[in-house]
């Protein structure tokens, strides 16, 4: 017995060790992949983060970057200008220069305060000229305003001298050197700049100064002949060093490269070079270490290389202007050198942790579990020989407790055996009790019992049920259960037999009815039936439970009054009409019938609301659904969707015809007026048709065809029905496929402007431009603006685009400018962007962009858009015309023309729209109507503008009638930029 109980103890503590090494393995492996997944989820979260911030400090240093050159640029032009209408003024007292020296190598130099002249010794000019002079009086003004910005300035003639300040740089020029020769000067030509654009250069070296330079040349013209070009030169130094912002974050270094990823670097040897040649372009050098090369080049082809296998993070930005790109960067070993020094100290925690925690597993596990499984040992070896055990087993609430109670109970169990006959038979006797305390139950019970053989023949009704139905059992002893039903749902008693022979019970609701003497008893109840089996499991008899639930059926039928029809029409609501909608559409698609869906809408019902209240225009509703229902037979279904919407499903529909006749019945159940208290008002209702399966077999596409033909009968003049077709479907689609379109458009500025010239016919000169968009898709279509702008409009991208159509007419009038061209632009705007609120800062700042004179600057409006809310469109007017633009107003004459409102608007001209002008001269009212206009815009001390001219003798009529400013087609076709050079008009300096 002793070794039995030896052998039980020591497999009970070997089952203990081998727990306890499994444990420690678990938490082991469990520690150390947890240790390795943290510490490569904390590396890709680090390299994520500084990616992400990388690419930001890149993002704000380009954004900055691009502001100061932008500023460069604004000022250079603005100094161009300034030179340009200096060089171009009339002849103005000049103060005498002295003659330049003439040297012995054969060059002529001066120098004065401001500037510095070199003549070569081919230049056929001399110093006193006209020209040479007006560049010395230019360069004294010039030079205070911009020489906090630029390094040096030059004015490189075409007659191969130059004018420089600061002045010493021309007493040092060699004598042999060819001005009109070097690359500034060429990139100025009109051979290298047709299109007279302002241009940045390479970077290049002066040797005077012993400089790496670069330089925003721009080219001078006067009277359209080229005569020279503008230098203004920047210290690449200054230019990177001081342009670009410095970032504290110390770990990211910066890289400047050019179009060759050759590096443009500040201090670096190839910038200080003395030895090079005066003009020599800066060649670059090539980037060090290999690596950082060549993870540059593998960020711009991502096809070419996975990105993450990089040491380095990189954000580069491309500076477009001058050809560079901005990369900046940090070693991915440098960010992650802190992680792989704590990862060993954490692995060595893990693995003390994990002996720790085993350690105290397993003495919890001795103590807890054991000890207690070595008690149970025992004590079941005790009771396997019959003896009683002596040991007391704990109680606890685990497992171990639970498995020695189990014991006990079975030990229990066993000593209960011997009175276990006693106990069955009180048992039985109990069950005597409780039959005859349930036949009791039934009998009284305040539900209806009904038990019935396994045929459902009844054979008892309690007196519950007999009472409530008025019949006594005799009269349905044998009778079938189904007996009781009303006749309405006499097709149930083949469904229950089949569900009780399948799953042995049935539940439902059902009618019962009896037809007595003086009355039919009729009710709803819930009929729950059971079986019941004999003591060897075979089906012996049914029984059913009824109660009684006509109150809930009652509140059921005014719930669903509730929830499928319309409380202030009776009509039925959405929910209800979907639903027979989408049984119509099962049927037809079963080929049983065809049917109509008809989509109402009552035309100007908002006016009458605004106008007479809401309980008026509810009182409306009540009485065009009374008339629309008269007009409708028994199967058809109408219902009310919202507001003013109407449905119809019109079934067994023919064809086309009949829908028609149908329609144009229910049309006439608008003719009459309808008396609204005091008030008589007349109603009418457009209707949109589809026809099912012909037009669709889908539900939602069924709607949305009625409600495109609904859509299209309001189009047609209200007051009608239009039956769906393709074509409308098309047009749908083409304006979606034009939406999504015009944003890919915006993204990829696929739009350009053309310029109709307007015309004095005073002096025939040209004097002013109208920029008209067009859209040029990648594929060379060009689209009308008339196929998309009401599109735009509608979904508000007409913002994006008119922002952009501003800012590239005054790009265009700058470019004008600086040609010498006294030119005005006139700029459409839209209903939608005229009342943003944003609009006058959007103007202002492209205005300070741009340097343009806002004088030459003309919105046109349209009549419609000054209507509605004046008070709110005069406002907006106003602060226009702080900004110093003019205003016009566009179509006039078309929209709703007011003299009153006119006086009110601080306009600066009228514009009259071209359908008045085409019939000149063969319409007289027409003619009336323009003369009309011109005199009054006069006495307002108005500009008219006339539209639309096509022909010689509507040209003369308006000059006739002192309209003098006048575009159209006899002139000029709209024309892009580059095509204006063709025109024949002078064009007014």
């Amino acid at each position: 017995m002793k070794d039995l109980n030896s052998n039980n103890t020591k497999g009970i503590n070997s089952l203990g060790l081998k727990f306890s090494a499994l444990v420690f393995l678990a938490i082991l492996i469990a520690g150390l992949t947890v240790t390795l997944t943290v510490t490569l989820l904390q590396q890709r979260t680090t390299l994520a983060n500084e990616q992400q911030l990388l690419n930001s400090h890149a993002d704000l240093l380009f954004k900055q970057f691009e502001r100061a050159l932008s500023e460069l640029e604004a000022k250079a032009l603005r100094a161009h200008q300034l030179i340009v209408r200096q060089l171009a003024a009339s002849s103005t007292t000049l103060e005498a220069l002295e003659e330049p020296m003439l040297l012995t190598d054969g060059t002529r130099r001066y120098l004065d305060e401001y500037s510095g002249l070199f003549i070569a010794p081919s230049a056929k000019v001399a110093a006193k000229d006209t020209e040479v002079q007006r560049t010395a009086a230019i360069w004294q003004q010039l030079v205070p305003l911009i020489q906090q910005d630029f390094f040096s300035v030059l004015f490189i003639s075409k007659q191969n001298y130059v004018r420089a300040a600061p002045a010493d740089w021309v007493t040092q020029l060699e004598s042999d050197i060819r001005l009109i020769d070097n690359p500034l000067f060429q990139q100025a030509t009109p051979e290298r700049n047709k299109q007279r654009l302002m241009q940045w250069t390479p970077v290049y070296y002066d040797s005077i100064w012993q400089q790496w330079l670069v330089a925003i040349v721009l080219p001078v013209y006067q009277h359209e002949q080229f005569i020279g070009a503008v230098v203004f030169n920047l210290k690449l130094t200054d230019l990177i060093a001081y342009r670009f912002p410095q970032f504290a974050k110390q770990q990211a270094k910066t890289l400047v490269l050019d179009p060759d990823n050759l590096l443009v670097q500040v201090n670096h040897d190839a910038l200080t070079r003395s030895s090079l040649a005066m003009f020599a372009e800066y060649s670059g050098e090539d980037i060090t270490p290999e690596p950082l090369k060549n993870a540059i080049l593998e960020y711009s082809t991502p096809q070419l290389s996975d990105k993450s296998a990089s040491s380095y993070l990189l954000a580069i930005t491309p500076i477009s202007r001058l050809g560079w790109r901005f990369v900046l960067f940090q070693t991915k070993a440098e960010l992650l050198q802190h992680q792989r020094d704590y990862r060993i100290p954490l692995i060595v925690l893990t693995l003390l942790l994990a002996v720790i925690i085993t350690l105290l597993l397993y003495f919890l596990i001795n103590q807890i579990l054991l000890k207690r499984l070595k008690k149970l040992a025992m004590a079941v070896n005790k009771v396997g020989r019959g003896l009683q055990p002596a040991l007391q087993l704990d109680n606890q609430p685990d497992e171990l407790g639970q498995l020695n109670r189990a014991f006990t109970g079975m030990f229990e169990e066993i000593n209960q055996l011997v009175s276990g006959l006693d106990s069955r038979i009180a048992e039985k006797e109990q069950a005597e009790l409780l039959a005859r305390k349930l036949s009791k139950a039934v009998a009284y019970s305040s539900s209806g019992i009904v038990i019935t053989n396994h045929q459902l023949e009844i054979e008892y009704l309690n007196p519950f049920l007999t009472e409530l139905l008025g019949l006594e059992l005799a009269q349905m002893h044998g009778k079938p259960l189904t007996q009781l039903f009303s006749a309405d749902i006499q097709q149930l008693s083949a469904e229950m037999m089949h569900t009780l022979k399948e799953r042995q019970h049935w539940r439902g609701d059902v009618l019962l009815q009896q037809d007595l003497a003086k009355s039919v008893v009729q009710l709803w109840v819930t009929l729950t039936i059971a079986p019941i089996r004999d003591e060897k499991g075979a089906l012996s008899h049914y029984v059913g439970a009824l109660q009684d639930i006509s109150f809930i059926k009652q509140s059921q039928k005014q719930m669903e009054q509730l929830a499928y029809f319309d409380p202030l029409t009776g009509l039925a609501n959405r929910s209800y009409f979907r639903n027979q909608l989408r049984k119509a559409l099962a049927m037809s698609q079963r080929g049983y019938y065809s049917f109509a869906l008809l989509y109402f809408d009552l035309d100007e019902f908002k006016l009458i609301n605004d106008t007479l209240g809401h309980d008026a225009g509810d009182e409306l509703l009540v009485e065009v659904a009374k008339r629309l229902t008269s007009r409708l037979r028994e199967d058809d279904t109408i219902a009310r969707l919202g507001g003013d919407e109407f449905a119809v499903i019109l079934s067994d529909i023919k064809d086309k015809m009949h829908a028609g006749q149908i329609a144009a019945s229910l049309q006439e159940a608008f003719q009459e007026p309808v008396q609204l208290g005091t008030h008589t008002v007349a109603i009418s209702a457009s209707i949109g048709i589809t026809l099912a399966p012909e037009d669709a077999v889908d539900e939602e596409l069924l709607l949305k065809h009625a409600d495109l033909a609904m859509y299209e009968a309001k189009a047609r003049g209200k007051n009608t029905y239009r039956f769906f077709s393709q074509e409308l479907n098309d047009a749908a689609n083409e304006r979606l496929l034009i939406e999504n379109q015009l944003r890919e458009a915006i993204r990829e500025q696929q739009f350009i402007l053309f310029y109709q010239p307007k015309i004095d016919l005073r002096t025939e000169t040209l004097v002013g431009y109208e920029a008209l968009i067009r859209w040029l898709r990648p594929d060379n279509t060009l689209i009308p603006p008339a196929r998309f702008i009401a599109v735009a409009e509608s979904t508000g991208l007409i913002v994006q685009i008119g922002e952009w159509i501003i800012l590239e007419a005054c790009r265009f009038l700058a470019r004008q400018v600086s040609r010498g061209y006294n030119v005005t632009v006139s700029v459409n705007l839209s209903a939608r962007q005229f009342h943003d609120n944003n609009l006058p800062g959007m103007i202002e700042r492209i205005i300070q962009r741009t340097g343009v004179e806002p004088t030459a600057l003309v919105f046109e409006i349209t009549e419609s858009m000054l209507m509605g809310d004046t008070d709110a469109a005069i406002k907006q007017l106003n602060q226009l015309k702080r900004l110093g633009v003019s205003l016009s107003i566009d179509d006039f004459g078309t929209g709703y023309s007011s003299l009153s409102y006119l006086k009110r608007f601080p306009v600066d001209e009228l514009k009259i729209d071209r359908s008045f002008v085409k019939d000149i001269p063969d319409d007289q009212n027409d003619m009336d109507i323009v003369a009309a206009i011109i005199a009054m815009a006069q006495k307002m001390q108005l500009r008219v503008v006339a539209e639309g001219v096509e022909s010689a003798a509507q040209a003369t009529f308006l000059k006739q009638n002192a309209c003098y400013l006048v575009q159209g087609y006899y002139f000029s076709m709209p024309l892009a930029e580059q095509e204006l050079s063709h025109l024949t008009f002078t064009i007014k300096n």
